[in-house]
């Protein structure tokens, strides 16, 4: 499965490599991580990371395959 997750403000290189996993793009006042998530357990362990880091997740959501 395929997810976004999008984060409020733009991330530093060092924080978007906190998330090999996923690639990333900055937009306007957010950075968007996307890629594939194998099973829920991946997706909940990305959800802990960004909280660890102190990220605030705006929206998260699966993207159609």
């Amino acid at each position: 499965m395929r997810y976004e997750i999008r984060i409020e403000g733009h991330l530093s290189e060092t924080l978007a490599n906190a998330f090999p996993e996923l690639e990333h793009v900055v937009m306007s006042c957010q950075t968007v991580l996307f890629g594939t998530v194998i099973d829920e357990a991946q997706l909940f362990g990305l959800l802990t990371r960004c909280q660890s880091l102190g990220l605030r997740v705006m929206e998260m959501r699966q993207l159609p395959e």
